[in-house]
């Protein structure tokens, strides 16, 4: 359990516990939802170069989960349209940033001075794009960027148009391909200095097709793991990988909702532990809506492009919040998840937790949220990957 709470320092508890024991409820249920939202405060800065034309743009759009023309997006065009670094915020997490940098390979491009002009500490990674063959000015950028500590990840984009051609092909072999175009771009990286060259092969307007999932593998590694949380949370649920992992990072936040929902209920303020145990629910089901697009602006658009209505869309979910949370439906489920909570389990759970003691109503609590909100994830999960693979056969 511990493990579960290791952002929750002493000195946290200590500020809670006297908040909640002399604020009033409203206050003292946003002093608890205020400390649970500190940690999706953390920056995620990534930045986007390579030659004009190469498809940065659409990458930066296709990131955030946004089409080219979409309100919010980076401008696209046939020639370059970005002149100074640009910022984009991500539609659901505005401290995940996608900068769109000025393109590079230029006749008198200097790499050093490029990091330089873009302001070369404020990104945590780079994704360096080429539409065709990696060129000299791809690895001086890569080296320097290694060489000043910071990792980047080669990709290379327009895969669907290369496939598409490819298909008239009486001999055409998607994997083949695929191959062949790796390699030709790994063959050509070592011939202009990197020696164990990683390609990542992306459609920008297929991102969940081709390398995305390794691409998103490799990030996640090599990211501080306050950082990955943000990077798979940011991510459009287009995979079922995708899908999976953002069920394990939701997860991993459930240990510290029921801690604070025990230490809650150890304080003797009539009506506050059932407040709060609502309002945390309430809070961390909208974060796993949210991080599945099974939101309404999320699923509204997923209709406008799949061709389905919504009624259909809603008709594979099957979670009972999936259409709307309510105080209601919380208190009525949190009710019946408790009623299945045996007292020796409490009895037995409580004797591990020093700080709360031998309060059986700290043990209870913290029991009774986290069995819920475990079923609730489960099934939100479960609903978006139905709502995933439905979309997936209407592309197909």
């Amino acid at each position: 359990m511990m493990d579960d709470v290791n952002m929750i320092t002493q000195e946290d508890l200590e500020g809670i516990k006297e908040s909640i024991s002399t604020q009033d409820l409203p206050t003292a249920v946003n002093t608890i939802k205020g400390f649970l939202e500190k940690q999706d405060l953390v920056e995620l800065n990534v930045g986007v170069t390579g030659e004009s034309g190469s498809g940065k743009s659409t990458f930066v759009n296709a990131f955030r989960g946004l089409g080219d023309e979409e309100e919010g997006s980076a401008q696209t065009g046939p020639v370059e349209t970005t002149m100074k670094p640009e910022a984009y915020l991500h539609p659901k997490y505005n401290n995940v940033k996608v900068w769109d940098l000025p393109g590079i390979g230029t006749p008198n491009f200097k790499a050093d001075e490029y990091l330089k002009l873009v302001e070369f500490e404020r990104y945590d990674f780079f994704i360096i794009i080429a539409s065709d063959r990696f060129r000299e000015c791809h690895t001086q950028l890569a080296k320097e960027i290694t060489r000043m500590g910071k990792k980047f990840y080669f990709v290379r984009s327009k895969i669907d148009s290369v496939i598409n051609a490819e298909k008239r092909k009486k001999s055409f072999d998607q994997k083949r391909t695929l191959d062949t175009i790796r390699a030709d771009c790994e063959n050509g990286l070592r011939k202009i200095g990197v020696k164990d060259p990683v390609v990542f092969l992306i459609s920008n307007f297929e991102l969940g097709k081709y390398d995305l999932n390794l691409l998103q593998e490799r990030m996640e590694k090599e990211l501080p793991q306050h950082k990955r949380r943000m990077l798979m949370l940011a991510l459009p649920n287009i995979t079922l990988e995708i899908n999976e992992k953002k069920k394990k990072v939701l997860q991993e936040n459930i240990g510290k909702v029921a801690f604070l929902s025990a230490l809650v209920a150890a304080v003797p303020v009539p009506g506050l532990s059932i407040a709060v145990d609502a309002a945390l629910i309430a809070e961390e089901l909208r974060k796993y809506y949210g991080a599945f697009g099974l939101d309404d602006p999320s699923l509204q658009k997923l209709c406008r492009t799949s061709g389905k209505s919504i009624e259909e869309v809603k008709s594979l979910m099957k979670s009972p919040f999936h259409r709307g949370l309510s105080t209601s439906s919380i208190l009525t489920l949190l009710g019946a998840t408790a009623l299945l909570i045996s007292e020796d389990v409490v009895e037995m759970f409580v004797s591990f937790i020093p700080i709360i003691g031998s309060v059986v109503a700290g043990g209870m609590s913290f029991l009774t949220v986290s069995s819920m909100l475990k079923k609730a994830l489960n099934d939100i999960a479960d609903d978006a990957r139905n709502v995933l693979m439905a979309s997936l056969e209407t592309e197909v």
